[in-house]
């Protein structure tokens, strides 16, 4: 059988090719997977460790926080905290940054247990990050050190906790998935530079609220369900797993698109997900795997971010389906007068 490398032997290789590499990202990247293993075996107990069910409390977002979303967090945290590569870190389940106890070269950004609403019911859940060099370490962290475009993101990564336990990551060269084998506690790396399909059959979205939707994804959507008697000329099949990470690890493997678009309930929030949690780390994934991420208006990574919170409209996947979005939107623009 051929070799595979575990994650640390993975990143030490990387390491080598950049001569200046102080061996603190390495470390950093190994912290994060410390915590993804105890979120894993966290999530794998469940209604055992009478760890299911609301929190009682809710998110800076005002959303109810299940249980695991603030043990996750805290799993997180403690992975962390301690070991001197980060300057601080962001947590959707935080209202504020932490700054760590030492003063190192990195941020993180987190959304440590997405998809928790589906713990309750036993499906596919996750945890997603991000990391950014810190401006300027030689001071105190702000939050707004943390307001960077996704284009300045050196890493960005989810872990999946289905029926095994995945870590799949870039660092500017590729996306590469890595499997728990829990016989010896190591991330194995069994899926090497995976690349999204161009052409695809498949499409995610919540179809509950398409009365809400705009023109542009009203007709994307009208069209593929049209099928072989529509425009397309084809049949498209529909998933909706209501979990980021699960959607984006479908279409990773086999293609398709994920649409969380800006809708008319709120015509004030510009979209669902949040940028630097969800979207930007996706998005880098997405386009290192040759796929495509935009709002409809705008590529998300090239978005400013303004707030540690601040939602954006997601749609990614396969790039010629993206782009089609795209275009749609550009072309529904209003004629200047």
């Amino acid at each position: 059988m051929p070799h595979r490398p575990t994650l640390s032997q993975f990143i030490s290789e990387e390491q080598t090719r950049h001569p200046g590499a102080s061996g603190d990202f390495t470390g950093l990247l190994s912290d994060i997977a410390t915590a993804c293993k105890a979120i894993s075996g966290i999530v794998a107990n469940g209604a055992l460790a009478d760890i299911l069910g609301s929190a009682g409390s809710g998110n800076i977002q005002g959303e109810e926080q299940k249980k695991l979303d603030l043990i996750a967090n805290g799993a997180m945290i403690r992975a962390n905290a301690w070991r001197g590569h980060l300057a601080a870190m962001a947590s959707e389940e935080m209202e504020h940054i932490l700054p760590t106890h030492r003063r190192g070269r990195y941020l993180l950004v987190f959304d440590p247990l997405d998809g928790s609403s589906n713990t309750d019911i036993a499906m596919t859940v996750g945890t997603i990050f991000s990391i950014l060099k810190h401006p300027d370490p030689d001071r105190d962290p702000a939050p707004e050190d943390f307001l960077q475009p996704g284009t300045q993101q050196i890493c960005a990564g989810y872990a999946i906790y289905g029926p095994n336990t995945m870590l799949v990551l870039t660092t500017g060269n590729g996306v590469h998935g890595f499997t728990l084998d829990r016989a010896i506690g190591e991330f194995i790396l069994t899926h090497s530079t995976l690349r999204i399909p161009e052409e695809t059959s498949e499409f995610a979205i919540n179809m509950s609220n398409e009365r809400f939707w705009h023109p542009p994804v009203q007709r994307y959507v009208a069209e593929c369900r049209a099928g072989r008697s529509g425009p397309r000329d084809k049949d498209f099949n529909m998933r909706w797993i209501a979990s980021l990470v699960a959607e984006v690890h479908r279409i990773l493997n086999r293609g398709g698109v994920f649409l969380y678009p800006q809708d008319l309930r709120d015509p004030g929030r510009p979209g669902r997900l949040r940028l630097l949690y969800e979207a930007n780390p996706m998005a880098m994934i997405v386009e290192q795997a040759g796929g495509a991420a935009t709002t409809g208006m705008e590529r998300i990574l090239d978005a400013r971010p303004e707030a540690l919170h601040q939602r954006i409209a997601v749609i990614l996947g396969s790039r010629s389906e993206v782009e089609r979005i795209a275009r749609y939107h550009h072309e529904n623009l209003p004629i200047a007068a």
